[in-house]
C-alpha cells in the first residue's frame, strides 16, 4: 500500500503531496521551495522519480520542473500546455508506473482548459485533483478571463461528474487548492474527503449544471492582482526557489530606501508595531496570509526591504515571497534596525469594537471596512465605508478624513489597511477585533 505524505503551504492554501512504495517517490504539485520536498524524501528514505502537475498554476510559482531536473525524474505535464521547456508530455488516460505505483492521467477541464487530475490505482485508490474536485467545492473557472469562465464553468461540473463516474466511492479526494486558498471557487471545511463524500456534499455533483454554473459564476469574488504573473511565469520553466541570504542594511540604509520609494516591511505581529515602528513602513505580520497580501497589494516590481525582529521572521519572509516570484527582494534588517532611529517611532492606536461602540457616543469618527465586498454585504456597520484591503492604494480618495478606525473581520487586514493609511499622514485606529464581537454592542448593523 503506497505511503502519501501531504506537504502543506497554508500562506497560500495550497497542498503538494509525495507519494511512495517505500523506495521510489512521485511528487505532485511542488511549490518551488524544493527543500521541503528533499527533506521530507530523505526522512521517508525514498527516490522521488517523478513529478506531476495538474495544471499551470495561477497562485504560486511551480517547483515542479526544476525537482524533477534537480533530482533527474520525469516532469510530467499536459501535452497540450504551451511551455518553453522539455517535459515529459502526458495526455487523458495514458498510465504512468512509478516504482509499483499506477498512475492514471484523467483530463478534467475546468480550472484550466488542459488540467489533469492523477489517479492513483489500487487496492486503495487515492485522486490527485488539483484544482478540480476540492473539499466541497471546485477550483474557480475564471482565472483564464472572465470570457472563458462560462465554458469552464461547465467543463467543470463534466469534470466532477466524470471523477465521481470513473473512481469508486471510497477512493480519497486529495486536492491542491481549497485550505483558504483564492483559486477555490468558495472556501471550504474538513481536513479530507473521498469520492462518496463528494457525492453528498459537493454542489458540482449535487447540482444540474445550468444551476451549478449560475452558483458558482454569481459567488466569486476578486482573487488576487499577483495571479496575473502565475502563468507566465510557470510556462517558462522557473527556477527553484532562491533563500540564498539577502543584504543586510542598517539604520541609514533603511532610511535611504524608504526616501527612495522602496516598500519597507515589517513582519513583526501588529501588536508590536502598533506599539511602534519606523515611519513610512507598512505591516504585513509574518503570522498571517502574509504572501497572499503582500503580493496583491504591492505594485509590481517594488523593491522590498524586510524588517524583523529575528532571522527567522525574515527567512520565513523571503521563502514566502519567492513562492509568488518576488525576486526583488532588496535587503533585510533584524532587531531594533525596524526603529530607523530609537526617538522616530510612530504608533498606531489599537482598540475592540467595543471601545468604537463608547467613542462614538463622544465624538464623531468614521469607520472603514476593508472586507472584501461580499463580507461586507453579509453584514456592515452602518454608515461604515467599504474600501477592500485590495483596492487601497487605487482608491485612496475614498478613505474619509478625520480619524478614521479600520477594521476587518479578525484584525491582520485592519493592521494593514491601518500602517498603508498612516503612512500617508490619516489619523487612524486600527481595530484588533474579532467582526463577530461587534454584536450586542449597541453598533446598527446593516446588510
Amino acid at each position: 500500500m503506497p505511503t502519501i505524505v501531504l506537504i502543506e503551504t497554508p500562506s497560500l492554501g495550497d497542498r503538494s503531496y509525495l507519494a511512495h512504495d517505500g523506495d521510489v517517490a512521485f511528487v505532485v504539485d511542488p511549490q518551488r521551495d524544493l527543500d521541503r520536498v528533499l527533506d521530507l524524501a530523505e526522512r521517508e528514505g525514498v527516490r522521488i522519480a517523478a513529478v506531476f502537475d495538474t495544471h499551470i498554476h495561477n497562485d504560486y510559482v511551480t517547483g515542479g520542473i526544476a525537482l524533477a531536473r534537480q533530482v533527474g525524474a520525469d516532469y510530467y505535464l499536459n501535452e497540450a500546455d504551451d511551455v518553453s521547456f522539455d517535459r515529459t508530455p502526458i495526455r487523458d488516460g495514458q498510465v504512468v508506473q512509478v516504482g509499483s505505483m499506477a498512475v492514471r492521467a484523467i483530463a478534467t477541464p475546468g480550472h484550466t482548459f488542459t488540467h489533469l487530475s492523477y489517479a492513483l490505482e489500487g487496492d486503495e485508490p487515492v485522486v490527485f485533483t488539483g484544482g478540480s474536485l476540492l473539499f466541497g467545492s471546485t477550483g474557480r473557472p475564471d482565472l483564464l478571463g472572465q470570457e472563458h469562465s462560462h465554458e469552464l464553468a461547465r467543463h467543470q461540473h463534466a469534470s466532477a461528474h466524470r471523477l465521481a463516474t470513473e473512481l469508486p466511492d471510497e477512493a480519497r479526494v486529495m486536492p491542491t487548492h481549497g485550505f483558504g486558498s483564492f483559486c477555490s471557487a468558495t472556501q471550504s471545511s474538513g481536513d479530507s474527503s473521498t469520492i462518496g463524500a463528494e457525492k453528498r456534499a459537493n454542489p458540482a455533483l449535487t447540482k444540474d449544471e445550468a444551476d451549478y454554473v449560475e452558483d458558482i459564476l454569481a459567488g466569486l469574488e476578486e482573487y488576487p492582482a499577483y495571479y496575473a504573473h502565475m502563468a507566465a511565469a510557470n510556462s517558462a520553466g522557473p527556477d527553484a526557489a532562491d533563500l540564498s541570504p539577502v543584504e543586510k542594511a542598517d539604520a541609514s540604509e533603511l532610511r535611504r530606501r524608504l526616501e527612495a520609494g522602496e516598500w519597507l516591511v515589517d513582519l513583526r505581529q501588529r501588536t508590536a508595531f502598533a506599539a511602534g515602528h519606523a515611519p513610512g513602513t507598512f505591516n504585513f505580520g509574518i503570522d498571517g496570509q502574509f504572501s497572499t497580501y503582500l503580493g496583491w497589494l504591492i505594485p509590481w516590481g517594488t523593491p522590498v526591504t524586510l524588517l524583523g525582529d529575528s532571522q527567522e521572521q525574515v527567512d520565513e519572509a523571503q521563502r514566502e515571497m519567492t513562492l509568488i516570484g518576488i525576486r526583488w527582494r532588496s535587503a533585510a534588517a533584524t532587531g531594533r534596525a525596524h526603529a530607523l532611529r530609537d526617538d522616530a517611532l510612530s504608533w498606531v492606536p489599537t482598540a475592540k469594537f467595543a471601545d468604537l461602540a463608547q467613542v462614538r457616543h463622544h465624538r464623531a469618527v468614521s469607520v472603514l471596512d476593508v472586507r472584501r465586498p461580499a463580507e461586507f454585504a453579509s453584514g456592515h456597520i452602518e454608515n461604515a465605508v467599504n474600501v477592500p484591503i485590495h483596492d487601497l492604494l487605487t482608491r485612496a480618495d475614498d478613505v474619509p478624513g478625520g480619524e478614521v478606525w479600520v477594521h476587518c473581520a479578525g484584525g491582520y487586514r485592519a493592521s494593514v489597511a491601518a500602517s498603508i493609511l498612516a503612512a500617508a499622514g490619516k489619523q487612524v485606529v486600527a481595530v484588533d477585533d474579532d467582526f463577530d464581537n461587534v454584536r450586542g454592542l449597541g453598533l446598527p448593523i446593516t446588510g
